[in-house]
């Protein structure tokens, strides 16, 4: 069985992505700029990509690693709890999920990389119908 690659996301999602990608933040475009040409010890990541109901903001599709960037927003309101939700689909279907404040990544780089890096560094995860003797 081919590993999916977007979960089954809806066409409008892909609409929504493009549009997401044309404005990134000031912390999306920071961390872009390290990820993108498969920088991070030669791994591709796809920036904006949609993955069943959500648009997450960076993806690595062999380590079925995803970053995101939360600004402030991601603070207030019911949003803590739609974040929370968001990681557990996404766990749920063999995802990792790294977090990372807008902060954090504007002004502490090289800490986010070197968090990223050492996930990239271990063996890459098994997936959902992999393992001995699948």
């Amino acid at each position: 069985m081919k590993y999916p690659f977007h979960f089954k996301a809806r066409g409008v999602l892909f609409n929504h992505a493009r549009h997401n990608r044309c404005f990134s933040t000031e912390a999306e475009s920071v961390l872009w700029r390290h990820l993108r040409g498969r920088k991070q010890l030669g791994f591709k990541f796809r920036r904006q990509h949609p993955i069943g109901r959500y648009i997450v903001d960076f993806y690595c599709h062999d380590y079925c690693l995803v970053v995101e960037a939360d600004g402030f927003v991601h603070q207030e309101n019911d949003n803590p709890a739609y974040d929370a939700e968001r990681t557990e689909y996404l766990n749920h279907r063999g995802l990792t999920v790294l977090r990372f404040t807008n902060d954090d990544i504007i002004l502490r780089t090289e800490n986010v990389l070197t968090d990223i890096r050492k996930i990239l560094s271990n063996p890459p995860p098994l997936r959902p119908g992999e393992g001995a003797g699948g």
